[in-house]
C-alpha cells in the first residue's frame, strides 16, 4: 500500500471515528474534551554516521474524550498527531514509522507516515475503551493501559510497557484486553485481566495473556502481588510464566521494591529472568531538595530485557525547587557493567498556568570517550558493535539539548 493509500484509509478511520464519538454524544450525558500540545525543538552532536551537527522539530498533541453513559457506564478515546522534521523525522523513518513507545526497540510495529513538503505527519489512536461501574466491581474492556507495579524509574512489574529513564515523556502504549475488577473493600483490589498476543497478526491464540493481582494498601504502605501466563505455540503444552510482588512504603524515608520473574521452561530461564528494582526517595530543606535513587537488576530474559542488555543499573536524581514555578533536576543513569554513564540535566518552568517550558540536556559517556581504547558502553556516545542492529535510530550522539513547550487544555 502506498504512504498517499496509507493516509487516505487513516483519515477515513479518523473521522468515522468523529462521527462515532458525535454520535455517542446525542445519548450521553456528557462528552468531554482535554489534552496537551508539544512544541519541542533539538540540537544534537552527533557520532559515527550521524551528522556533527544535527537539529529536530516537532508538533505533538495527545487529544482525549470521555462520555458518560447514565450512570454506569463510561466510554474514554485518545488520539495523539504529530508533525516532525529534522532529527524527529528521521527516528520515525529509521524505525520504519511513527514511534511513540516506551520501548522503541523491542520491534513494536509502528504506524505509517505520510510525507509532507517539509515535514512528515502521522496520526495514532492511542486508547479506545470502556468501563462498567458497579458497586463493587468494575469491567474495562477495549484499547487501555494495563500498568502493575510501583517503580518509579524501571518498572520491572509492568512488563507490558517497560519505563526507561532516557525517555521519561514517552507515552506507554495500550493494549487490546480486558480487566474485571473487584473491590472487597476500599483498601483492597482484586484483579483479572487479559490481552490480545503481542503479534496482532496471530490467529492461533499463542502469545494471549490471562493473568491476575491483588493490590492492599495500608496508611503508609501498599502491596501489589502479579501473575499472569502467556499462552505457549501451537502444540506445545508449555507458555511463559510471570510472577511478581511490588511494595511502596511512606516512612521517613520513601521506599519502593519491585521484582518480576518471568520462567519459560522450554528456555530452561534460571535467574536470568529475574527483573528486580530497589529505590528510595527523600526530601531536604523543607521539601525544597528531593534525592532519589533506583537500582536495576535486569536479568538477560527478564521483563526490563527489551530495553536494556546489561544487568546493573543505578538512577540518581536530585530535584532543586527554586519556588512554585521552577525546579531543575540533575540526574545520573549508570550501568555498572560496561562502566558507561548519561547525565541528564533537566529545567521546568511554568509559565502560566497550563503551559510548562522544559530544557533538557543528556551526554552520554564512556570509558572509550576519554581513552579511545575502544571500551564502548550501553550508555555511552557511541553504542557498543552488539548493539547498533538492534538501534538502527541510534547512530550515535555526544551531546543531546532539547527544548519543550507544553500547553495543556
Amino acid at each position: 500500500m502506498s504512504s498517499e493509500q496509507v493516509a487516505v484509509s487513516k483519515r477515513i478511520i479518523f473521522f468515522s471515528l468523529i462521527l462515532y464519538t458525535a454520535n455517542l454524544g446525542l445519548f450521553a450525558q456528557g462528552l468531554t474534551f482535554s489534552g496537551l500540545l508539544d512544541s519541542s525543538v533539538s540540537l544534537r552532536a552527533g557520532a559515527v554516521d550521524s551528522p556533527a551537527f544535527s537539529y529536530g522539530v516537532e508538533e505533538f498533541a495527545n487529544i482525549r474524550m470521555q462520555a458518560k453513559l447514565k450512570d454506569s457506564a463510561t466510554f474514554y478515546g485518545a488520539f495523539n498527531f504529530i508533525a516532525a522534521a529534522g532529527d524527529y523525522a528521521a527516528a520515525v523513518e529509521q524505525m520504519g514509522g511513527f514511534i511513540l513507545s516506551t520501548q522503541p526497540h523491542t520491534g513494536v510495529s509502528p504506524t505509517s507516515y505520510a510525507d509532507g513538503v517539509n515535514y512528515i505527519a502521522a496520526m495514532e489512536l492511542e486508547r479506545l475503551y470502556f468501563r462498567l461501574n458497579g458497586e463493587s466491581v468494575d469491567l474495562d474492556g477495549g484499547l487501555m493501559r494495563l500498568p502493575f507495579g510501583y517503580g518509579q524509574i524501571w518498572g520491572s512489574s509492568d512488563f507490558l510497557n517497560p519505563k526507561n529513564p532516557l525517555k521519561p515523556d514517552a507515552r506507554p502504549r495500550a493494549v487490546l484486553g480486558a480487566g474485571l475488577s473487584w473491590y472487597p473493600n476500599d483498601d483492597l483490589k482484586l484483579l483479572g485481566f487479559g490481552a490480545a498476543p503481542r503479534n496482532p497478526f496471530e490467529q492461533s491464540g499463542e502469545g494471549g495473556l490471562t493473568g491476575i493481582s491483588m493490590e492492599r494498601h495500608w496508611d503508609k504502605a501498599s502491596l501489589q502481588a502479579l501473575y499472569s501466563f502467556e499462552s505457549p505455540a501451537y502444540g506445545s503444552d508449555q507458555g511463559i510464566h510471570r510472577a511478581g510482588i511490588s511494595v511502596k512504603a511512606d516512612l521517613e524515608v520513601g521506599l519502593v521494591m519491585d521484582a518480576l520473574y518471568v520462567y519459560n521452561h522450554e528456555a530452561w530461564t534460571e535467574i536470568d529472568g529475574l527483573s528486580f528494582s530497589l529505590g528510595a526517595d527523600y526530601s531536604f530543606l523543607d521539601g525544597n531538595l528531593i534525592v532519589l535513587a533506583e537500582y536495576l537488576y535486569n536479568g538477560v530474559s527478564s521483563s526490563t530485557a527489551a530495553g536494556f542488555s546489561n544487568e546493573n543499573y543505578l538512577y540518581t536524581g536530585f530535584t532543586w525547587r527554586f519556588n512554585d514555578y521552577t525546579n531543575v533536576t540533575i540526574a545520573l543513569i549508570s550501568c555498572f557493567d560496561d562502566v558507561s554513564f548519561t547525565p541528564v540535566v533537566s529545567l521546568n518552568h511554568d509559565l502560566f498556568q497550563g503551559a510548562t517550558l522544559t530544557v533538557t540536556a543528556q551526554a552520554p559517556l564512556d570509558r572509550d570517550l576519554f581513552s579511545g581504547d575502544g571500551n564502548r558502553g550501553e550508555l555511552g556516545p557511541i553504542p557498543p558493535d552488539r548493539l547498533q542492529p538492534l538501534l538502527p535510530e541510534r547512530f550515535g550522539h555526544y551531546f543531546d539539548l532539547s527544548a519543550k513547550l507544553r500547553l495543556r487544555f
